[in-house]
């Protein structure tokens, strides 16, 4: 048996960061996992450190956060991000209104913006599409999900924490409607408190806890093509729709990606016509799309929350939610996106340490991760089991 104050369930970038902030701030951490490090959403995602244009229209809050922790990540992450930039193009069939109003919506809240000529796009990125009638140049990036993760596991590690990867938890106790403990299929850890940070698996374990986080996934595909010479985020300027991302690698891009709900987050069907659709929207603008070969497809599924409005697929939040229970002890945190991964850690550190009575301040913003060297992060990756399709071409 264990004893510690603070078990994190959950592996992904929250978990982690979850586990880094409260170490660093001297509270005692188990982190479990049931598979590798970042294993669910987070090694499955499309990879891309988000300036928070993409949402300045729809969530201007959620744009600012994106913004603000974007340039936290260019600072502290190292080799696990790659300041490629981005660009919002306009095809002929999108409203020249909207491409307008995404750029006075992104001044407002900090995203800063550099309009660019069809001829002037083209000669920064030479693949765009040849109808591509405008852009604008935004501060978007790269990040390399198992490579975050490890680094971020192992700042929780050097600071005390346990991390344990492949070590699923299979209860949790309750008694006298509080929480008390663990059980994972090796152990009974005992602890002050539990952090569920279970991504779209955080229903299934809050019924450990005999209580309910009514969830609501939508599955999504990435498919990777062999096509080289593109150097920034290039994304469709339009309402967010499926196919309008492409995530520049060395030799590759990701073309992402699809939203459709989903009851089950292990169990789901793939669709073909979605893969068929990821190149048809990719090559309209980058049309070299269309002749590459397709060198990976994934499918990830996404950790969103129903709410009270019930909200489903491209409708439901996209921000994220930390959550109490009427079993004490206990904290759910949901939703987000993986560039404010270290923000929802910290909002469930704040939460969780104003119960434990711990009064240190989060440092994760200011404290740079262990990711300066790119061989030494990728032995990480191997040792915590993090490897994952979103960056299987760059790590190692």
């Amino acid at each position: 048996m264990t004893e510690t104050d603070v078990v994190v369930i959950g592996g992904g970038a929250t978990g982690v960061g979850v586990a880094r902030d409260l170490a660093m701030r001297g509270v005692d951490v188990v982190l479990c996992e049931r598979g590798g490090l970042g294993a669910g959403t987070t090694g499955r995602s499309h990879g891309l450190l988000h300036s928070g244009a993409r949402y300045a229209t729809a969530d201007p809050e959620g744009a600012a956060e994106c913004i603000r922790e974007s340039r936290v990540l260019r600072d502290i992450a190292g080799e696990a991000v790659e300041r490629t930039g981005g660009l919002f193009v306009q095809l002929p069939d999108d409203d020249p209104a909207a491409f307008d109003a995404r750029i006075e919506a992104c001044r407002d809240v900090g995203v800063p913006t550099e309009t660019l000529s069809a001829d002037a796009a083209r000669e920064t990125e030479p693949e765009l599409a040849s109808d591509v009638r405008r852009a604008f140049r935004v501060p978007d990036g790269v990040i390399y999900p198992s490579r975050l993760v490890a680094a971020t596991a192992e700042s929780a590690r050097q600071h005390g924490a346990d991390v344990r990867p492949n070590a699923p938890v299979t209860d949790i106790v309750v008694t006298e409607g509080t929480v008390t403990a663990v059980e994972t299929d090796a152990e009974r850890i005992e602890a002050d408190h539990v952090v569920n940070a279970g991504g779209a698996w955080a229903g299934r374990i809050a019924e450990l806890a005999g209580v309910e986080v009514p969830m609501a996934p939508t599955m999504g595909v990435m498919v990777a093509v062999d096509v080289g010479g593109v150097d920034s985020v290039v994304n469709r300027c339009r309402p967010p729709d499926d196919g309008d991302i492409v995530v520049p690698h060395v030799d590759r891009v990701v073309l992402g990606t699809t939203s459709t709900p989903v009851e089950d987050p292990e169990e789901f069907s793939t669709d073909e016509a979605a893969v068929e659709a990821m190149l048809s929207e990719g090559a309209a603008m980058v049309p070299a799309v269309a002749d590459a070969d397709v060198v990976d497809v994934y499918w990830g599924v996404r950790p969103l929350y129903a709410g009270d409005d019930g909200g489903r697929g491209r409708d439901a939040s996209r921000g994220f939610q930390v959550h109490d229970h009427d079993v004490a002890r206990l904290t759910t945190v949901t939703g987000g996106k993986l560039t404010t991964y270290r923000l929802m850690a910290e909002a469930v550190s704040d939460a969780v340490c104003e119960r434990l009575g711990v009064t240190e301040p989060c440092r994760t913003a200011d404290a740079e991760l262990p990711a300066g060297d790119a061989e030494k992060l990728d032995a990480l990756v191997e040792e915590f089991d993090a490897a994952g399709p979103a960056d299987t071409d760059i790590v190692g």
